[in-house]
């Protein structure tokens, strides 16, 4: 399993995501978390649902594969606000020094939150739009409010004392919080006699506890007064805070190393795939060389689904408005929506989900109790509704093909279906690359459908199918969905990052919404269990993600072009022609590439990360073979073509390099 703190080494550091997934803590203890998740889940104004969310946490002990080549050195293990709480105290502390350094150097600037989060802090400003010249500015003026070593004292006031000051200094956002907070007394936290700010803590006792050369500051984003397009745009201040200069130097590195592996960047430097603007933000356009992995990866899928018992589905993009009623994403989830369409005076909807398709499916008969369980699956586009604003590579965007599956099961059979759902994800992961998870058990929440009976024996159910399975796992107290308690599992890539793929959810709501039964041995109606299921999440986040962990150096079997034949000159072109075509014919992927001296020729397949280069000279062709040269192993040596095709299809059948 993960471990819960940060590993570095300075030889080969381990970077954090491209954009960063916060995980914010309330400033104020008073603040309702939805308002502070809309405050700062949103980047550019984007409204982040966790739904279609590629969710990263800090990294954990893992070396990526470069570094395996290498040996280690020094490592510097990376705390976290959980482990260290000197380092929370530190980064909360850093937002107000922030705050009171921008206020000094622009008056006009209207505060409003500012929070630790995962890798450091934020606070978000109503003023002027800003520039690196003018976070250094922030950055030298927070050096000096931490030189003079200003005590922070916490003071509680009167709701009425809390206005007065509030309206003295004119900030109207931090009105807006104050009535927002439903007891007293108000907590503020000043640093000196100089600045002062609506807080709970904790921070630290004096600046000078900070130290200066353990921060840095990041960005400028913007962001929504309450994640409302409608409101304000905010300037957000994106800064890191580490406990001293080497925790800082670590984290630099790893953040260099995670731009190097941008999936956006080496999609766009591989030719695997893009989004248009003629054609709009968030939709995603497969090149053939995304579109051979895309296949890969769909044909691994379904053959294991198939095999574990699965019956494969095709369901519609989209259906009649009154389905999405019945099924409640009217009512709960219409803001995640797309508008609807009026075919023939009647409303339809695209699809921002597969379960009520599934249902549909089940209900076309009725079912006995002998039948179960029942396994469906589908590889089903959906189309969510995203700002812009929110929009980021194959992370977040408005279309994208769900793995999903669900299980029509008996009581009695819960435990039995998510330890079968349990093996079949390890096999899936695991042929990717895959084997070190975090899994969160999350159970009854406080409201809630479905009686106390069915939810205790659910909750058992998962817990011993994971006690089975032999896998640790942290308890969510209260935080399962209204519907049913859940397994979340967060995979953990080569930089150590941990992303939110696969999930198991069991659904006491939706079989009671759509009146799903079937008939028990006694010829009685009753109502199955539900199961929803997801192992890669969705195809275009999964491969998003398979890209930064291989940094676009796929391994054999899945790169979508394994071997490049290069003829020394033209002369050996027809050879290196029929090499190619015999290749294909034995399943493997192959293009020649010519034109160009050898020199160049080896030094773009390097670019383009081709596994294996074929190159042919006069001596191939005399001798019918091919000189074999691998990204991973180096010079081959001369082998014959059969003899060639035999070694790859051995390597890709056990998933090693050539």
């Amino acid at each position: 399993m993960a471990a819960s703190s940060l590993s570095f080494s300075l030889l080969l550091p381990k970077p954090p995501p491209p954009l960063l997934p916060f995980s914010p803590r309330r400033c104020h203890k008073h603040l309702r978390p939805s308002e502070l998740f809309s405050a700062t889940r949103n980047v550019g104004g984007a409204r982040c649902s966790s739904s279609t969310a590629s969710v990263a946490t800090e990294p954990a002990i893992a070396a990526p594969q470069e570094a395996q080549k290498e040996e280690s050195t020094e490592r510097i293990v990376l705390p976290t606000n959980d482990s260290s709480e000197k380092l929370l105290r530190i980064r909360h502390t850093c937002a107000h020094v922030m705050a009171m350094a921008v206020q000094k150097l622009y008056p006009e600037a209207k505060v409003t939150i500012g929070p630790w989060i995962d890798n450091g802090f934020y606070y978000d400003f109503d003023m002027e739009p800003l520039t690196d010249k003018d976070l250094k500015r922030v950055k030298k003026e927070m050096d000096r409010i931490i030189s003079r070593n200003l005590p922070l004292v916490r003071e509680e006031v009167t709701r009425e004392e809390a206005k007065k000051r509030i309206m003295a200094v004119n900030e109207p956002y931090k009105m807006e919080i104050l009535d927002s907070i439903p007891q007293d007394p108000i907590t503020i936290y000043h640093i000196g006699e100089e600045w002062w700010d609506l807080c709970a803590g904790p921070h630290v006792e004096t600046t000078g506890n900070i130290n200066r050369k353990a921060i840095e500051l990041e960005s400028v984003a913007g962001a929504y007064w309450r994640g409302d397009e409608k409101r304000a745009m905010l300037q957000r201040i994106y800064g890191t805070a580490w406990e001293n200069e080497e925790q800082l130097m670590a984290y630099l590195h790893f953040k260099e190393e995670a731009k190097r592996r941008d999936h956006r960047r080496i999609g766009q430097d591989l030719d695997l795939f893009s989004i248009q603007d003629e054609a709009g933000g968030g939709l995603v356009f497969w090149h053939p060389k995304g579109a051979i992995v895309r296949h890969i990866i769909e044909d691994t899928w379904k053959k294991i689904h198939i095999n574990r018992g699965y019956d494969m589905l095709y369901t519609p993009h989209v259906a009649k408005a009154d389905l999405w009623k019945i099924s409640g994403h009217l009512d709960f989830y219409k803001e995640n929506m797309f508008d609807q369409m009026d075919i023939e005076d009647e409303l339809y909807q695209l699809r921002p989900m597969n379960c009520p398709y599934h249902i549909l499916v089940y209900k076309r008969k009725l079912h006995s109790y002998r039948d179960f369980p029942i396994r469906v699956a589908e590889l089903g586009t959906v189309y969510r509704y995203e700002l812009s604003g929110s929009l980021h590579g194959l992370f977040r965007v408005r279309g994208f093909t769900q793995d999903d599956a669900h299980i029509f099961c008996l009581e009695d059979q819960i435990k039995d279906e998510i330890r079968g759902v349990l093996d079949l994800t390890e096999e899936i992961l695991l042929q990717f690359g895959f084997s070190r998870y975090e899994v969160n058990l999350s159970t009854r929440p406080e409201k809630a459908v479905g009686d106390d009976e069915i939810w205790e024996k659910a909750t058992c159910a998962l817990k011993d199918a994971l006690d089975d399975k032999g896998w640790s796992y942290q308890v969510d107290e209260g935080g399962g969905a209204f519907y049913g308690p859940k397994i979340d599992l967060k995979i953990e890539d080569a930089l150590g990052r941990k992303w939110q793929c696969s999930t198991i959810q069991v659904d006491f709501n939706l079989p009671q919404r759509f009146d799903i039964t079937y008939v028990d041995a006694d010829q009685e109606r009753k109502r199955p269990i539900m199961i929803h299921r997801a192992v890669l999440g969705s195809l275009e986040r999964f491969f998003g993600v398979l890209i930064e962990h291989y940094a676009g150096d796929f391994p054999l079997w899945l790169s979508p072009v394994q071997v490049r034949v290069l003829p020394v000159t033209d002369t050996q072109l027809e050879y290196c022609n029929n090499v190619a075509r015999e290749l294909k014919r034995n399943g493997i992927r192959a293009e020649v590439w010519h034109g160009e001296r050898l020199p160049k020729l080896i030094r773009n397949a390097e670019k383009q990360k081709t596994p294996l280069m074929a190159v042919v000279g006069a001596k191939e062709v005399e001798m019918q073979t091919v000189t074999v040269r691998s990204r991973f192993s180096g010079e081959l040596g001369t082998l014959e073509v059969d003899s060639f095709i035999s070694r790859i299809k051995d390597a890709c059948e056990n998933r090693t390099s050539l």
